[in-house]
């Protein structure tokens, strides 16, 4: 039988055939593992987009990062103005790892290493890295790392940091790649998310803007105007305390005046230099100041340390320093807690310029009113002097020469003591007169009169009772400021001893204006203690002796004491 002539084809060698069947299957997988990591790459980067919160987006962020490269522990830092971590956001150690490490990190060691080199970082040891210094105590194990920063435009927001890829291996170049990536997205998520957020502040700042627009045209006070532009200043801003100084008249020194939050009651009334001080160099410049540490702040240079448990602070002027500065408003935060962004601050300075306008306002209608209630006065006045004065004037003459048809004694001398009452009452009225026609201003703008009856309104609230009240003479025309000051000053001391020490009932106070001033307080208590102090009482006999009068303290017949305190006039 004739063959054929043709040989039967080589067997494949079954080895060979296994091993390109399973470099086929890994090449499978390996474009499986890179679809699905781009998968994973994708939807986390269309997740972190929607997030329109930006304390949202940060966190979710690091989430979506340790998730894409398989990390254990994951985290951003946030720079601050002063290049150091504003706010770190950890995920992967637990509430009650935090609070065992203490302090998070600001920036220091390997974290600082990115904010200075802002590239991709990748270690096998964090413990090989010359800037590496070890953790803190309580702190977790970690080996591997990779950090990437997050830019948004051409300037670095802040760091991602991986640590401890999962089964113990280290993080390799596509890691890096995909974080790179989500950074990149990262970068333009947190910018939408900022913009979002300046937004809604710069609508906060608005709305309140127009509820003190509202507050000054419904004729608020200047205090409540300032009251209601610190709390929400202080809520917009998220300080912990504001304060409101005002400018101490004759002197270079402000006032706090205002005072909310944090250590108020320590922090109002606190006067302080305009020069050497940090509300005061906000004042001196006419603008806006900002300091990462207000305890520490170089401008302070003048009195004892001042705002304790205080760090971030800003300050603005009210007003300008072309049209003069009406105050400062300054807003603080705790000690530890973020700087003032200029997003935050920047407003600050037309919210203030809103106060300059309150403080004007409210001056500018001071002006009105008193210029109304002078020209009230100059009415009433006229009308005094040309009508009462006049009529009485007119009857006294009359009863003057009606005298002489009287044939009675008697009528005759009722009839000559009603003329000379007529007179009296014309000398008191052109007294008022003239206290109405007066312009001063202060305390002495109110004649002895109203203010003795404003002393003894006081008083009752002490004695339990009102004491009854004579004056006679002419008390706002005859007696001079300064013995005015003293009798009002007698009058407080003698009623308030009555108060403490009488246990009476009734309480009589009498002023007389004539050749000399007498102020007269005469009470039913049980009267002036043998060997008793009598301080109060040398302090009365004193003050009348500066003007040349004389003081006497005596029992009444009837039971209690009399004070009588007599003055020369003219």
């Amino acid at each position: 039988m004739e063959s054929s002539g043709q040989q039967d084809p080589a067997p494949v060698p079954q080895l060979r055939l296994d091993e390109l069947l399973d470099e086929l299957q890994t090449r499978l997988d390996a474009a499986r593992g890179t679809r699905d990591r781009v998968h994973s790459l994708l939807e986390a980067v269309l997740a972190v987009g929607r997030d329109l919160e930006l304390s949202q987006a940060l966190r979710h962020i690091v989430e979506a990062a340790v998730t894409l490269v398989d990390a254990e522990y994951g985290a951003m830092g946030v720079i601050g103005e002063d290049q150091r971590l504003s706010e770190f956001i950890p995920v992967g150690v637990s509430d009650e790892q935090v609070l065992a490490i203490g302090n998070l990190p600001t920036g220091h060691g390997l974290l600082g290493e990115l904010i200075r080199h802002p590239h991709a970082l990748r270690l096998p040891r964090i413990g090989d890295h010359p800037a590496s210094y070890g953790f803190p105590a309580h702190h977790p194990p970690m080996h591997s790392f990779l950090g990437v920063p997050i830019r948004i435009r051409d300037r670095v927001f802040g760091n991602l940091y991986l640590t401890e890829k999962r089964g113990g291996r280290e993080f390799d170049a596509e890691d890096e790649a995909v974080l790179s990536t989500l950074a990149v997205a990262a970068g333009v998520a947190i910018d939408n998310a900022r913009l979002y957020a300046q937004a809604r502040l710069r609508e906060r700042w608005i709305s309140a803007g127009a509820e003190v627009t509202r507050s000054l045209l419904s004729g608020s006070t200047e205090h409540e105007v300032l009251d209601l532009m610190v709390a929400r200043a202080s809520a917009i801003a998220g300080a912990d305390l504001a304060v409101v100084a005002l400018p101490v008249a004759g002197t270079e020194e402000l006032a706090v005046r205002i005072a909310v939050g944090l250590g108020a009651e320590t922090h109002a009334d606190l006067v302080l230099p305009l020069s050497g001080s940090f509300v005061g160099a906000a004042a001196l410049t006419g603008g806006l100041v900002v300091s990462a540490d207000v305890q520490r702040d170089p401008r302070i240079t003048a009195g004892p340390p001042r705002w304790a448990g205080l760090g971030p602070a800003v300050a603005v002027p009210i007003g300008t320093a072309g049209d003069g500065v009406h105050g400062v408003l300054m807003l603080a935060r705790a000690a530890g807690r973020p700087l003032f962004e200029e997003d935050e601050s920047g407003p600050l300075a037309g919210f203030a310029a809103q106060a300059a306008v309150a403080m004007e306002l409210a001056e500018r209608r001071r002006d009105s009113e008193q210029l109304a209630l002078v020209s009230e006065r100059d009415r009433i006045a006229r009308d005094l002097h040309d009508l009462a004065i006049q009529r009485l004037f007119a009857t006294g003459m009359t009863l003057q020469g009606a005298t002489r048809f009287i044939d009675h004694p008697e009528a005759t001398d009722r009839v000559l003591r009603a003329i000379d009452d007529l007179d009296e009452t014309a000398k008191t009225i052109r007294a008022s007169i003239f206290g109405l026609r007066s312009r001063d201003t202060g305390p002495q703008a109110v004649g002895l009169r109203a203010r003795a009856v404003a002393v003894v309104e006081r008083a009752a609230g002490a004695l339990g009772f009102s004491p009854a009240l004579r004056m006679t003479g002419l008390l706002d025309a005859t007696v001079p400021a300064p013995l005015a000051e003293d009798a009002l000053a007698v009058l407080e001391e003698a009623l308030a001893n009555a108060a403490k020490h009488a246990r009476a009932d009734t309480v009589e106070v009498a002023l007389d204006a004539g050749a000399e001033l007498v102020v007269t307080v005469a009470d039913n208590g049980v009267g002036l203690p043998e060997g008793g102090r009598r301080s109060g009482l040398v302090n009365l006999a004193e003050r009348a002796a500066a003007h040349g009068g004389s003081f006497a303290a005596r029992p009444r017949p009837q039971g209690g004491t009399e004070l009588v305190w007599r003055v020369p006039l003219g």
